[in-house]
C-alpha cells in the first residue's frame, strides 16, 4: 500500500468529490481514480459508493480512512521527532511530581538529566496524584512522576519502585503506650491528604473494614511531608511513605506506628500520554526515569 495513494484517498474522502479533490491536489481525474483502484484491489472491498455526483465512503472506506489519520499522524510526529533528534536534546520539559518523589528522587535525576542535557530548560510541578493525573490529561505537563493508581487508557506507565505508606506520629504521642491494634486508632485525631487522594481513602476504607468510624481530620493538606513539626506539636496522626522517615528524611522526627494491617503497598512510576509527541528532552527524562532511577532513591529505613 502506498502512502501517497492513502493520502489522496484522505482528500477525496473528505472533498466527496473527484473533481474538486483533483482540482486541490494538482492531480488528473483520471490519476485519482486509478488511485482508488489500486487501493481497492490491494484491499479487496469497496472504498467508495456513488450517490449522484457525489461519492461518499462506503463503511470499509471509513474505517481506511479512520486508520489512514492515525497513519499519517504517527509518521508526521516520527519526520518531527527526526528533525528534532538531529538538533541535540534542546527545549523545555514540563515535569509533575509528587511531594515524596520530589523530596527523595529529582535532585539525583535532574542532575543526571541537566548534565545530558544542559541546554534544556525544566518547569517542576509538585502536588497531589489527583491533581497531577488531571495536569497530565490536560497538557499541562508533559511527564509526570508519582503513585500509579487504576489502569487509565489514556496514559502509558513505567513502574519504577515499590512504595509502603504507612502511619506516623510524635514520638511522645500518646498512641505508643496503647496496644498495637487497629481499634486503638479510635479517637485521635489526625493530618491527612483530602479525601479525593488515594492514600486517605485506602485509610478510611480500612477503618471501616474493621467497624471504625473513619478518621477524624483535624488538619488538611496537599502535601503532609512539609509538616512534620506540626504533626509532632500537636499530637496528631498522619500517613507517610515509610522511605520518609529517619534521620535526615523529609519526615524527621516523626515515627512510624506498627499497627498490623495499616501499610499501604503502592508501586511509583512515571505516566505520560499515550500517543502525544514527545520531544527528545522529554524522551532523555523518561529514559533515565525507566532505567535506574529506582537505584537512587534511598532504601527504606530499617525496621
Amino acid at each position: 500500500m502506498d502512502f501517497r495513494d492513502l493520502s489522496y484517498f484522505e482528500t477525496i474522502a473528505e472533498l466527496g468529490h473527484l473533481g474538486r479533490a483533483a482540482e486541490k491536489l494538482g492531480r488528473t481525474q483520471s490519476a485519482l481514480s486509478k488511485c482508488i483502484s489500486r487501493l481497492e484491489e490491494d484491499l479487496g472491498t469497496e472504498l467508495f459508493q456513488r450517490i449522484g455526483r457525489r461519492i461518499v465512503l462506503s463503511p470499509s472506506g471509513a474505517l481506511l480512512l479512520e486508520r489512514a489519520k492515525i497513519l499519517r499522524r504517527g509518521l508526521d510526529e516520527s519526520k518531527r521527532q527526526l528533525s528534532d533528534f538531529s538538533k541535540g536534546i534542546r527545549g523545555h520539559v514540563r515535569l509533575g511530581a509528587s511531594t515524596t518523589m520530589a523530596k527523595l528522587l529529582l535532585p539525583e535525576v535532574t542532575s543526571q538529566f541537566l548534565a545530558s542535557a544542559p541546554d534544556v530548560t525544566m518547569e517542576l510541578t509538585i502536588g497531589m496524584n489527583d491533581m497531577l493525573r488531571a495536569s497530565l490529561q490536560a497538557g499541562h505537563i508533559d511527564l509526570m512522576l508519582g503513585p500509579l493508581e487504576e489502569t487509565d487508557p489514556a496514559f502509558l506507565s513505567h513502574p519504577i519502585v515499590s512504595d509502603e505508606v504507612v502511619i506516623v506520629a510524635g514520638a511522645d504521642h500518646p498512641i505508643f503506650q496503647d496496644k498495637m491494634e487497629m481499634a486503638s486508632l479510635a479517637g485521635y485525631r489526625w493530618m491527612l491528604a483530602p479525601t479525593q487522594v488515594s492514600t486517605r481513602r485506602w485509610l478510611d476504607a480500612r477503618l471501616q473494614s474493621n467497624g471504625l468510624a473513619p478518621a477524624t481530620v483535624q488538619v488538611e493538606s496537599n502535601s503532609i511531608v512539609l509538616f512534620p513539626q506540626m504533626i509532632v506539636r500537636n499530637r496528631l496522626l498522619s500517613q507517610m511513605s515509610r522511605r520518609n522517615l529517619g534521620p535526615g528524611r523529609p519526615g524527621f522526627p516523626l515515627r512510624e506506628v506498627p499497627i498490623p494491617g495499616t501499610t499501604m503497598h503502592r508501586i511509583f512510576g512515571a505516566l505520560y500520554r499515550e500517543e502525544v509527541y514527545l520531544t527528545p528532552a522529554a524522551i532523555c527524562l523518561l529514559n533515565i526515569l525507566k532505567n535506574g532511577a529506582d537505584k537512587l532513591l534511598p532504601p527504606p529505613p530499617p525496621g
